[in-house]
């Protein structure tokens, strides 16, 4: 039997949706540079703010016939030693540099979370869920259905690939079908009820592939990205116009240095904001689109008063159980979901040894330095500390670290919140709540998606994968115990489902909103009351699409880059 020790460790593992983009052999993308090499001025068809999941589809179909700059605040994501493959992430988490491809923020509700910052976005920093979103989220988005299957198939030739299944993975999908997650629907990108082997970005080598390598499909003679350049704000034309009109950015190289991207004359040529959840309202305050007073509040000169713009924030609320195992289990991220009718999603994911090799002098996943899987809480991580915890993990047999663990994630959600400017650093973190489980119906959804998981913990198709002498309240325990987040802990978190919930919650890192549609951007993305300027990426979304997003955020991309090249042609 395992040391109260190892238990206080298995609690450590409840986050593992970390793998970093890699791949085998980065493409010769001559039309990618440094900032520090663009000109001082210089004129484009169309800029884009944000080189992320949507930036980069949309930045290659519109370079077909079109000059394209796209901007992007981090750095490339091929050839950085930070940057892993599938069975050896880790280390770019516990990379708090101003270089690291992740930029960690905390929000106001107390959740650790992360932002993109590298050439790909957030596709360079998920589990690799590939899925599509339900045809009823098509249709209440007013998008063309044919196109968006088209626009779905041009990103899977690139990304998309079917996982192999190995022995954990298979037993949590026998588990969900013993559990009545039923029919199976085998392996499929789309989003049914049941339970279901869904696609992911990881080829067989266990690359990653991600919105970058998207950029293949871009003409190299219209298209130029620029990395490390800091877009600072958005600039209007005002004087004799009956609305702003956007026609150009100021942007900063890694050295500080100031450059200007303007638009050039022509009727359909646009600026997009592409910059997420949180970047791309942050940039509207700072260009002065946004709530009147808040941004008088921060001196910045009001363009338009659109109070909506950092509004209906949400963040799909993710709980989970650390299942510890007695067996070597594969490692494995996102691969097997179960669609429930009650609104929750069940996933899994697991590692045969989260600390092994090069990573096993920081223990990888479990470095202390790292948020959620760290055993030392975020306000104690003093150098003293932290050395403290690293040698008592040297003590730990391998088999602390062996095991996976079992989540859900309710969909929508209702409950929203809303994001703030803190000063006028684009580069530093808006503040952001999200108001979990503010909504009693997203509650009810949490407690039957952990009565689900603790069903699949259960059954005989797990039961390998287990402990028998560790009960369902001594796993919740486990978690409820566990640092993965800066909210207060109850005694009665495995007694009482609905405490379980409040106090275990994480990001899963599907946060939208902040630019809604209907609220900030009409059903073509363009800014109410502003010409000449959209956004197009998850800060439009009024919930979040299908089981994980990154399909349909890069699927939006290239939708939008046919539609604008349709209309450019429409107007000649």
């Amino acid at each position: 039997m395992m040391g109260s020790g190892l238990w206080r460790l298995f609690t450590a593992a409840i986050l593992l949706f970390n793998g970093f983009c890699s791949s085998e052999k980065a493409p010769s993308y001559t039309f990618m540079h440094q900032a520090t090499s663009a000109p001082g001025v210089s004129y484009y068809d169309y800029i884009i703010v944000g080189g992320g999941t949507a930036g980069c589809p949309l930045a290659a179909t519109l370079s077909q016939n079109s000059t394209v700059l796209l901007l992007e605040r981090g750095g490339s994501p091929y050839g950085n030693p930070n940057i892993t493959n599938l069975d050896a992430f880790g280390e770019a988490l516990s990379d708090l540099s101003p270089s690291s491809p992740s930029q960690r923020f905390i929000s106001e509700d107390g959740v650790i979370s992360a932002r993109a910052r590298v050439l790909g976005g957030g596709s360079c920093l998920n589990a690799g869920f590939y899925t599509r979103a339900a045809p009823v989220y098509v249709h209440d988005a007013f998008w063309d259905g044919l196109l968006v299957n088209e626009s779905y198939s041009w990103v899977e030739k690139k990304v998309a690939f079917e996982p192999p299944m190995r022995q954990w993975q298979s037993a949590v999908r026998n588990g969900l079908l013993e559990a009545d997650v039923k029919p199976y629907n085998g392996f499929t990108y789309d989003h049914l009820i049941g339970t279901k082997v869904g696609g992911t970005i990881f080829d067989v080598e266990g690359h990653r592939h991600t919105a970058a390598d998207l950029l293949e499909y871009a003409n190299p003679d219209g298209l130029t990205v620029l990395l490390h350049a800091s877009v600072h704000r958005i600039l209007f034309r005002t004087k004799g116009k009956d609305r702003p009109t956007a026609h150009g950015v100021v942007f900063r190289d890694e050295t500080g240095i100031k450059h200007r991207a303007y638009l050039k004359n022509g009727p359909k040529n646009e600026i997009i904001v592409s910059s997420g959840a949180l970047g791309s309202p942050q940039i509207l305050m700072l260009s002065g689109i946004g709530p009147k007073e808040h941004l008088k509040a921060h001196n910045i000169s009001v363009v338009l008063d659109l109070p909506f713009v950092g509004q209906g924030m949400s963040d799909n609320p993710m709980n989970a159980i650390f299942v510890p195992s007695p067996n070597p289990v594969e490692v494995s991220l996102i691969q097997v979901v179960g669609i429930t009718k009650y609104g929750s999603y069940i996933e899994a994911a697991s590692g045969a040894s989260f600390a092994s090799g090069s990573l096993r002098r920081d223990f990888g996943m479990f470095s202390p330095k790292i948020g959620q899987l760290s055993t030392v809480p975020p306000k104690q991580r003093t150098p003293e500390a932290l050395a403290k915890a690293i040698e008592a993990m040297e003590q730990l047999e391998p088999a602390a670290f062996r095991g996976g663990f079992i989540l859900e994630k309710i969909m929508g959600p209702i409950s929203t919140g809303n994001l703030f400017l803190r000063n006028k650093n684009p580069n530093e973190n808006p503040s952001v709540t999200f108001n979990y489980f503010k909504e009693t119906q997203d509650l009810q959804r949490c407690v039957d998606g952990i009565k689900i998981i603790e069903n699949v913990i259960e059954s005989k198709s797990f039961s390998e994968f287990r402990y028998d002498y560790l009960s369902l309240p001594v796993l919740l325990n486990m978690t409820a115990n566990a640092p993965v987040n800066l909210l207060p802990k109850h005694a009665n978190a495995s007694i009482s489902l609905e405490q379980f919930c409040k106090d275990t919650v994480m990001t899963i890192w599907h946060y939208h909103g902040g630019c809604q549609v209907g609220r900030v951007v009409d059903t073509d993305y363009r800014v109410l009351g502003v010409d000449a300027l959209r956004v197009i990426d998850g800060s439009t979304f009024n919930y979040s699409p299908g089981t994980n997003p990154q399909a349909t955020v890069m699927m939006l991309g290239r939708y939008m880059g046919v539609r604008m090249l349709r209309e450019r042609l429409e107007g000649q």
